[in-house]
């Protein structure tokens, strides 16, 4: 993986990657351009977390469909 598409994954600005990763703004900008793993691996936990997150607040956000009865079997 390279910085580049790192960062755009995490948010598309070094902010946002810095913020997603939980590191600072000088973390992210002296990245090499392709990424070690130790560093890989810390941008797919945190895009995992972001879609997990994502997935949950649209699981809230939706009304129950079940229409289940209980009682009178």
């Amino acid at each position: 993986m390279n910085k580049a598409e790192a960062i755009q994954q995490l948010g598309g600005s070094i902010p946002a990657a810095a913020k997603a990763i939980g590191v600072s703004y000088q973390a992210v900008n002296q990245w090499p351009d392709v990424l070690p793993a130790r560093i890989v691996d810390r941008v797919q936990a945190a895009l995992w977390r972001m879609q997990k997150e994502k997935c949950s607040s649209h699981e809230l956000a939706q009304p129950s469909t079940s229409t289940k009865e209980v009682g009178n079997d």
